[in-house]
């Protein structure tokens, strides 16, 4: 005789394999709404699902520090607040901070320490560091021992009024109501738009539920990135001079321009139009 056990098991496939049952997608509906909205509305597992489908992955991030830094530029960095609401903020403006013989980075000469282990660690990861003890600034981890990419600015998409909300509970004092173009455009002011503070650091942009990114629409060509210095570098001899910052020509959500770069890229053909 079939042992029970194997033969619980027996009943279980066959049960698996009925036809009656609904396929895996018609599960999906049981959270549907009355009005035919079929997105599910309650199951955090068909949301994490309906989110991983769309988000950049572990091989895109898998980059050379330079290439990274150029390739953000027009994606989308989303960010679920813990009620639930969703910031998406277009990528405009990066740094790429190469580590090793980089004198500006954290990871200089390969000095690897408790602050900026992320900077080690697989492609993707968070490095979130604070600036005048007060406030923070994000990176990701590239291709590269220690290396990884700034984020500088982003061009708000959706869930602005909460970003305008994270900003002024930072502000001290009674302060006028920020403009879009003001509200991620420098690396602290998105961390505090986006609400990315030091519990960040040594996340992965694949493995969170509360943070990741999407492709954007769109994406730049070569002839609409402006390639400069770094910001805040000017004491590190030639590194202070790398062109290692990129940004998107002619976009207003950008934390500083170049103007003196743009008229000589211009000068030598390097923008399709001036």
């Amino acid at each position: 005789t079939m042992p029970r056990k194997r033969k619980l098991l027996a009943h279980l496939s066959a049960l698996q394999s009925n036809s009656s049952f609904p396929p895996l997608d018609a599960l999906g509906n049981l959270n549907a709404t009355p009005d035919g909205d079929s997105s599910p509305k309650s199951s955090k597992y068909f949301a994490i699902e309906k989110k991983n489908s769309s988000q950049l992955d572990a091989d895109f991030f898998n980059q050379p520090c330079v290439s990274l830094a150029k390739s953000f530029l027009g994606q989308i960095l989303v960010r679920k607040l813990p009620d639930g609401r969703e910031l998406w903020g277009r990528i405009v403006e990066t740094e790429a901070y190469l580590g090793g013989e980089d004198e500006a980075s954290h990871s200089k000469g390969g000095k690897q320490t408790q602050r900026n282990a992320a900077m080690f660690m697989k492609p993707g990861t968070l490095y979130v560091y604070q600036i005048y003890g007060i406030y923070f600034c994000v990176n990701v981890s590239s291709q590269g021992e220690g290396a990884a990419v700034l984020l500088r600015s982003l061009e708000p998409l959706r869930g602005l009024d909460a970003m305008r909300e994270l900003r002024s509970a930072s502000r001290k004092g009674p302060t006028k109501p920020l403009k879009d173009w003001q509200l991620c455009n420098g690396p602290s002011k998105l961390c505090q738009a986006f609400g990315i503070d030091k519990a960040f650091d040594q996340r992965h942009l694949t493995e969170d539920a509360a943070i990741w990114m999407v492709p954007g629409h769109d994406l730049p060509g070569e002839q609409d990135v402006v390639t400069t210095t770094r910001i805040g570098v000017g004491k590190r001899g030639e590194w202070a001079q790398k062109p290692l910052r990129f940004y998107l020509r002619g976009n207003k959500f950008v934390s500083i321009v170049d103007k003196k770069m743009e008229r000589e890229m211009a000068a030598t053909g390097h923008f399709s139009c001036s």
